[in-house]
């Protein structure tokens, strides 16, 4: 406790010091750091199994139809990235659709049954940290990645990172 309480002194003299800092000068032929537009998931992998929805985690959530908005079920989603203060998810099916744009991802702890799983990557779902039910598991990288790989390939410049 007191070792805190000495770090976080010795932090403000140091600022109080060094006084404000200078504000960053783009270097002459660069071109300003532009930010991401509204609808560009940022992609990232950081799942930790700590009771919060992360990155690279299959959650638990209620999916609206894309055909009635107004219905939907819960299902499991893999979180693929964030998107504003929402998390980018794609749904998981049990269902091969040979139309539809999926990504196998095989068996996981999320399906009790112990089926076999389909990324949507069709469609970005957007979710509400607040609105996920409960982790179902962690999606390894490799398996991660191959969706990720899936949704550039759908969706173009709305993947980032």
């Amino acid at each position: 406790m007191l070792l805190r309480i000495l770090q976080a002194l010795l932090t403000l003299i140091v600022r109080w010091l060094t006084g404000p800092r200078a504000p960053q000068q783009i270097p002459p032929g660069a071109a300003p750091p532009q930010p991401l537009r509204p609808d560009v998931v940022r992609v990232e992998y950081a799942p930790r199994i700590d009771g919060d929805p992360d990155p690279g985690e299959v959650v638990w959530t209620w999916v609206a139809f894309e055909d009635d908005p107004a219905q939907g079920k819960d299902r499991p989603v893999l979180i693929v990235g964030r998107r504003r203060d929402q998390l980018a998810c794609v749904a998981l099916t049990s269902k091969r659709h040979e139309r539809t744009p999926q990504v196998e991802l095989g068996v996981g702890p999320w399906d009790r049954d112990g089926r076999v799983s389909y990324a949507k990557v069709d469609r970005l779902i957007d979710v509400a940290p607040t609105s996920v039910r409960r982790e179902g598991a962690v999606l390894d990288r490799a398996r991660f990645d191959r969706v990720v790989a899936a949704l550039r390939q759908a969706h173009g410049a709305v993947i980032h990172g």
